[in-house]
């Protein structure tokens, strides 16, 4: 992966050709071109990788605010399956994180399905963002192939891109563990309001399944019930002030834990 060149996109045609790897991740309509170019020339940031002046992904971003400061709003991440798993993802959002600082940002935001183990452990793990916000069927009914089936349930990340990688020595108590893994695969579920109630920890943790994408083409009812197990969960501890600060993994169980602190 190390010969993938990433650069900021310039152009029309580089615009029309993320169009194409767009509609190749996502098997869904593109974002216009006239929206990304004008985009481009007003505080976004849309950037390009290419294998030999071929693009295989991209990132883009639009300037964002909040009624009280500007930050960089991080939209669409896509790579083709070919590249994944290769670090790409990350050399692309620190790229980002480089250029919005040097545009002035402090804060780059975006969403993530919180069943996506890649992309939560991409996220809080290695970039050292944090989940603030659980948005219950936040885009609506999805048709495209990677969420349909499912409520569109997000996780609002916060990335303050000038205190990034943060490292944490972290390892699970059996207390704090708010959701399991059973051996037939469906989450054993604790009751998350009494255990807030009984006992005053500033960490907690919750399991999710390693590779939800194939539990979804497997078994749509279990994934349902993944999905609504942990958005309960969610929803209390940020109510409560938690954030989602970091993704523990545990490939030989195939599972993965999120790291709540308050």
């Amino acid at each position: 992966m190390n010969n993938i060149e990433i650069r900021p996109l310039e152009t029309m045609d580089e615009l029309i050709e993320m169009q194409k790897v767009e509609e190749s991740v996502w098997q869904a309509d593109s974002i216009p071109v006239h929206q990304t170019y004008t985009v481009l020339n007003n505080g976004g940031i849309i950037l390009g990788a290419f294998d030999q002046n071929k693009m295989i992904g991209f990132l883009y971003s639009f300037a964002g605010f909040d009624g009280k400061s500007a930050y960089l709003c991080s939209h669409e991440l896509g790579i083709l399956p070919a590249y994944r798993k290769g670090g790409l993802g990350e050399r692309m959002k620190q790229m980002q994180a480089d250029l919005a600082k040097e545009a002035g940002y402090e804060i780059i935001t975006w969403t993530f399905d919180p069943l996506e183990s890649v992309n939560a452990y991409l996220n809080l793990h290695k970039l050292g963002a944090e989940g603030v916000l659980y948005k219950e069927n936040y885009y609506g009914v999805m048709e495209d192939e990677l969420n349909q089936g499912l409520p569109s349930d997000r996780i609002h990340i916060k990335w303050k891109i000038n205190q990034r990688n943060i490292v944490r020595d972290l390892s699970i108590q059996q207390s704090q563990v708010l959701l399991e893994k059973k051996q037939d695969g469906s989450p054993q579920i604790t009751d998350v309001f009494d255990c807030m109630e009984n006992q005053s920890n500033t960490v907690w943790y919750m399991a999710f399944p390693e590779d939800f994408q194939t539990l979804k083409s497997e078994n749509i009812a279990l994934a349902k019930t993944w999905r609504f197990a942990t958005r309960t969960i969610f929803e209390a501890l940020f109510a409560d002030g938690y954030k989602a600060v970091d993704i523990i993994r545990d490939k030989a169980k195939k599972q993965s834990f999120y790291v709540l602190e308050k």
